[in-house]
Formats: C-alpha cells, sequence, structure tokens
C-alpha cells in the first residue's frame, strides 16, 4: 500500500555548494517523479534553509532510504531530515474520490 510522506530537508549554510550541487540535485529529483515517487518539492523560504519534499512510498523508511542517494545528502548538505506519514483530506490537487 502507498502512502504519503512529508518530508522536510534543512540545507546546510553553504550556497557556494548548494549552488554547485543543485543541477545534480533536481536532476535526481526529476528522476523520482518520472518513478512517480515525488509529487512535490521546493525550497523553504524561512530562517534557515531547506525545502519541503511530498513523495509516495510504502514507509518511512523506505523513502528515507531512497532519499539517501540525492546528491545534496551524499555531500553532506543536508544536515537534517525529517519524514512524516501526512494524510491529505482536502485540497484541489487530491483525487475526487478521496475521502
Amino acid at each position: 500500500m502507498t502512502h504519503i510522506f512529508a518530508v522536510n530537508y534543512v540545507y546546510a549554510d553553504d550556497a557556494a555548494a548548494l549552488d554547485t550541487h543543485r543541477p545534480a540535485h533536481r536532476q535526481f529529483l526529476a528522476g523520482l517523479v518520472a518513478d512517480g515517487e515525488l509529487l512535490l518539492s521546493g525550497p523553504l523560504k524561512a530562517s534557515e534553509p531547506g525545502a519541503l519534499l511530498i513523495l509516495c512510498g510504502e514507509h518511512a523508511e523506505g523513502v528515507r532510504a531512497r532519499l539517501n542517494g540525492d546528491p545534496f545528502q551524499r555531500e553532506g548538505l543536508v544536515t537534517h531530515v525529517d519524514v512524516h506519514p501526512w494524510t491529505p483530506v482536502l485540497g484541489a490537487w487530491l483525487p475526487p474520490e478521496s475521502p
């Protein structure tokens, strides 16, 4: 059974390294989109740099393991990852048959 997960990334304070590895990071994320795993992603404009990713998966551990392949993670540019199960109930992006 596939579930939805909200993933919060916190980025390292290294804008130059983030800029250097961003093309590979986005290519990795595009692969997750192509595989049907990544629904949405984008940077957060908060006091600490980071991003929110919405993914599909069987369980949180699998989502976390899949994200270990992200070049930002491999380069040590993600300092913290939170993976939370998420059950959206209302919104324009939900299919009509959703509760």
